[in-house]
């Protein structure tokens, strides 16, 4: 379950090339764009641009290098050439990158255009539950300490946190052990190890937690329409404490 070191500096390695392609995103101007269109320059950018593979490509016999979840989408939106991006929109998008055999995955919620004041907080929100999650992780904690510090940012906030999906494990595998719950009760769960490497990836609703699959199989919705944010970065636990290996330029890891 653990990585070597060697291991887990290609995983950085990864981590850094798709921070890179956050960074490309962050340059469009979204609005008026389908989300077939966005997928296309990803999946053009990893490959041409920096020679590495969109790792969600033929995984579980998907289609596409990432997916584009808008609005009351919570996860696995699957890139339209019908869907546009309208001003106020809120749209995730996760993606993967191997690199030498290793896989980072990483999301981020984009507003677009002018967005409500109600959107945009769900969205800050979300992402300091992210960092509550990850500020959560050293040796001998637990997976529930995780869980806990992002459900207690949620509920305080007024937010419910998903329960249907979870973070994993990373290496060689999209999906690897352990399996990482957006909730849970301190200090309990699988204790935490140097050379562990898994995402943190909470979504937050503003409504309650339900969900359901839409009819593609693949697109998970709110049940209430409301809508959801996700952010997600792959994390290593180190001999002290967390090295975020998405970490994205912009990014600073808080205090």
């Amino acid at each position: 379950m653990t990585k070597r070191p060697d291991e887990i500096a290609l995983l950085a390695e990864s981590g850094r090339l798709l921070a890179q392609v956050f960074g490309h995103l962050d340059r469009l101007d979204l609005i008026g764009m389908t989300t077939m269109q966005v997928n296309d320059l990803v999946d053009d950018f990893i490959v041409n641009g920096l020679q590495a593979r969109p790792a969600s490509k033929g995984q579980y016999g998907y289609a596409y290098a990432l997916n584009a979840s808008r609005n009351d989408v919570v996860c696995h939106g699957v890139p339209s050439a019908t869907e546009i991006l309208r001003d106020g929109d809120i749209v995730n998008f996760d993606i993967t990158l191997e690199k030498n055999g290793f896989i980072a995955d990483s999301s981020k919620t984009y507003l677009v255009g002018e967005v409500s004041p109600a959107a945009r907080r769900l969205v800050r929100v979300t992402y300091e539950a992210l960092w509550q999650g990850i500020r959560a992780v050293r040796p001998g904690a637990r997976l529930g300490d995780i869980g806990h510090a992002i459900e207690r940012h949620a509920k305080q906030s007024g937010y419910s946190v998903v329960r249907d999906y979870c973070g994993h494990g990373i290496g060689r595998e999209m999906h690897e052990p352990p399996q990482v719950l957006h909730w849970g009760r301190p200090q309990t769960g699988l204790a935490l190890q140097e050379g562990m490497v898994f995402t943190i990836e909470p979504m937050l609703n503003q409504g309650n937690r339900a969900v359901r699959t839409e009819a593609d199989g693949w697109t998970v919705t709110t049940r209430d329409g409301k809508w959801s944010a996700q952010f997600e970065h792959t994390v290593a636990v180190t001999r002290d404490g967390v090295q975020v290996l998405t970490l994205r330029p912009e990014e600073r890891v808080p205090g």
